[in-house]
């Protein structure tokens, strides 16, 4: 299916207003025009204020922020020089900050200003130098922006009072996420620090569903005041194709002779993938850390069995920087055909050039994803993006559960890219009260200001910062548990100082992330860092592993060090890396049952993903889902509400309480051993009360440490945090009625 470009290039009719040095710079790329979201921009930014500039993927959106901020600070030295940096610009990654480093580069100096990296990679000298004589752009990482407020906070105004605004790259990264919340919470202590009552703030994103949402999140309280840009570039039109495979036995011997286990690879797929991807410049996202180092297995292998020189590198977070730069200059640079496989490493803004075509494994959890992935494609005149996504279902006459006869994987994958055409993602989560990040930005403005009444503490993160949600009562219960923890304790004049926990926490250099970061090994040949296993799955001696899209085996394992010692070998299986679940969005659900009950048939199928498709609707209906919500099976049955991920799992909490023997399988529930009778009276007595109270609800969660400082809250506020962030009781009794309706 393809979309026809609407035009996006405008004439320069915004580019006057920009400084000399400006235009001269753009005149140099010989540029026939600015796009669409550059031309948009130049007003809203020179004019002062908060904006958001949304944007496909490579539709310019770094540009259009610097064109005017840059003239904005050129103006401003011409009023006078004062010392500290101009602009601030603040990733998600440290290869991002590297990758723009390199494009803005000639565009700064152009401007007579200096360009600073800042992140853990960085040489101390050069972070030093900056420090010393603050000014021009630095691209800096929210941890390492953490660690100048906490190591120099009385160097705060000196480096941050001149600067013009702070630009936030992929903002869509940080909306209703922990270090979303760390970064909003830094910036109001910047501006707090350096007197300034709003510092302007530029918000980059390539996928935002709600635009106002965002706002909000940008400027907490004054969503409304922000300024909102968004591009109507569409590119070169898009081709989809989801692609239906069955799922593989293994094959005798498979494992003894070194090839990737089936579960991991479906070797249909792989074929596949070497068929159409060989020749090219591609993404190919496998999903985990596990799947992409087995699928570059497997494809390397199919390169050496050919005969041809292999195409195919890994690419995820723990493999080294070295290993990881090089497949992206090989993409950017190199003129070999190359495919990088990867996790979502790849997904934000780095520059991989010109890529041809994106695949991905399996549906992914967001439609908000997939865009991004899309844009990654369709970047040279005249091409259009290219997406495969390649679904593997249980083979007929393997399925022994009734859910897989409904084969939600591919209809999930269908769901999200008619999503994706409807022009709709995901909006950002509303706030929720990110207790952990609280304690850590507690702490932090302790060691920053120095001991401080418990009021002003509260004033600053919660009043003026981001933490909006938690009241006076909830912060005291808050730092009740810290002191109880002994991260906190308080001074005779009754300020807050670090106990001795705290202290120990804030030493670490660990501290400045709101993530959990578990000790890693490095994986080490010779004198060669391949990259880092997490701790938990580290190999003994002896064992073999694929890494680095190539065979090893484990000749020592240095526990003390964290050093795993490999050699190449011939046989070897691929790690397993632990990985999240994002959760699913109600819209997507409920697209999904409209596909299986409706007839018509997406033109970007395949002929196995048509004939999966007419198999799921064929049971949707023999099941009779069309017209109940419980299918009774044997002693048990499912229950499908066709909600997303926060509303199941808040009902099947709802029946757990209840006695009932609750699993979620795939979109829907499955009640284990119980009377129909008793579950259709369990779901009215649901639907007839009033929303629960979703701390006795979320007292039913298993593994309630998500967050890095989860384990210092305490029962009560994990409740509380489990209530507002993982759940949503007030929508339970629509659900269940929703389910009766259906019967």
């Amino acid at each position: 299916m393809t979309s026809q470009p609407s035009g996006s290039e405008q004439p320069f009719s915004q580019a006057g207003k920009l400084a000399e040095p400006v235009q001269r710079w753009i005149w140099q790329q010989k540029w026939k025009s600015l796009r669409d979201v550059q031309e948009k921009a130049i007003g809203p930014i020179l004019a002062g204020g908060d904006v958001i500039l949304s944007a496909r993927t490579a539709a310019g959106k770094t540009e259009a922020a610097f064109l005017p901020l840059l003239t904005r600070v050129l103006q401003q030295r011409a009023r006078g020089l004062s010392e500290g940096f101009d602009v601030l610009y603040v990733s998600p990654l440290k290869a991002l900050i590297n990758d723009q480093a390199r494009r803005l580069e000639s565009l700064v100096e152009g401007c007579d200003l200096a360009l600073h990296r800042w992140h853990g990679d960085v040489d101390a000298g050069q972070k030093a130098k900056a420090r010393a004589r603050p000014s021009g752009v630095v691209l800096i990482t929210p941890e390492s922006l953490e660690a100048t407020l906490v190591r120099r906070g009385g160097d705060v105004p000196r480096l941050f009072s001149n600067l013009t605004a702070v630009v936030i790259d992929e903002l869509h990264a940080f909306i209703g996420r922990d270090r979303g919340m760390q970064l909003q919470s830094i910036l109001a202590r910047i501006e707090a620090a350096c007197g300034r009552t709003q510092l302007d703030r530029i918000g980059l994103s390539a996928t935002l569903g709600d635009m106002r949402l965002a706002a909000e999140y940008l400027r907490p309280d004054h969503g409304e005041e922000v300024t909102l840009v968004e591009g109507l570039d569409e590119g070169n039109g898009v081709r989809l194709q989801v692609r239906g495979y069955a799922e593989q036995k293994p094959a005798p011997g498979s494992v003894a002779s070194g090839l990737a286990a089936p579960s991991v690879v479906n070797q249909d797929v792989a074929n596949d993938l070497f068929r159409t991807l060989r020749g090219h410049s591609n993404l190919f996202f496998a999903g985990s850390r596990q799947r992409v180092e087995a699928y570059t297995d497997a494809l390397s292998q199919r390169c050496e069995d050919a005969g041809v020189p292999n195409e195919f590198f890994a690419h995820h977070g723990n493999l080294s920087k070295s290993e990881r730069e090089d497949v992206e200059l090989r993409l950017r640079e190199d003129p070999r055909p190359t495919t990088a496989i990867a996790t979502t490493t790849l997904e934000l803004g780095i520059d991989v050039g010109d890529v041809e075509s994106v695949a991905q494994l399996g549906p992914g959890f967001s439609v908000s994803s997939l865009r991004q992935r899309l844009g990654r494609s369709g970047r040279r005149p005249g091409h259009p993006a290219i997406m495969r996504i390649f679904v593997t279902e249980e083979a007929p006459e393997a399925i022994t559960h009734p859910v897989d006869r409904l084969r939600l994987d591919l209809v999930q994958s269908i769901a999200m890219v008619e999503c994706m055409l409807e022009r709709w993602c995901e909006p950002p989560d509303p706030l929720g009260l990110h207790l952990s990040t609280l304690l850590h930005q507690t702490l932090a403005l302790i060691i920053q200001r120095g001991a401080l009444k418990p009021l002003e503490a509260y004033a600053q993160l919660c009043e003026i910062g981001p933490f909006r949600r938690v009241t006076r009562e909830l912060y005291a219960t808050l730092l009740r548990a810290m002191a109880a923890e002994k991260l906190i304790e308080t001074s005779t004049q009754g300020e807050l100082m670090l106990a001795e926990q705290g202290e120990r926490i804030v030493e670490s250099h660990e501290f400045y992330a709101v993530f959990e970061t578990p000790p890693d090994y490095r994986v080490i040949n010779g004198s060669t860092t391949l990259g880092v296993l997490p701790a938990d799955h580290v190999v003994a001696p002896g064992q073999t592993l694929i890494f680095a899209g190539r065979r090893w085996l484990t000749q020592e394992v240095d526990d003390r060090a964290r050093v795993v010692l490999v050699v190449p070998t011939q046989s070897a299986m691929p790690p397993t890396f632990g990985g999240g679940f994002a959760g699913i969005h109600d819209r997507i659900v409920a697209k999904m049952r409209e596909i299986l009950s409706d007839t018509s048939v997406p033109p970007y199928l395949d002929t196995m993903a048509k004939d999966m498709l007419d198999d799921a609707r064929g049971a949707y209906f023999e099941m009779g889902l069309d017209r109940r919500s419980v299918y009774e099976v044997g002693r048990g049955a499912f229950v499908f509400p066709w909600v997303g991920t926060k509303r199941l799992d808040t009902l099947a909490l709802a029946l757990m309480e209840r006695q009932f023997k609750v699993g979620t399988a795939r979109h829907c529930l499955e009640i284990d051993n119980c009377d129909p009778k008793g579950l259709r009276d369990a779901i009215t007595e649901i639907a007839a009360a009033p929303p629960p109270d979703g701390r006795s609800l979320a007292s039913h969660i298993g593994k309630p440490f998500i967050a890095k400082f989860d384990r210092y809250l305490g029962e009560k506020l994990l409740a509380e945090v489990a209530a507002v962030e993982r759940l949503d009781p007030a929508s339970l009794p629509r659900v269940a009625a929703r389910c009766l309706l259906n019967r």
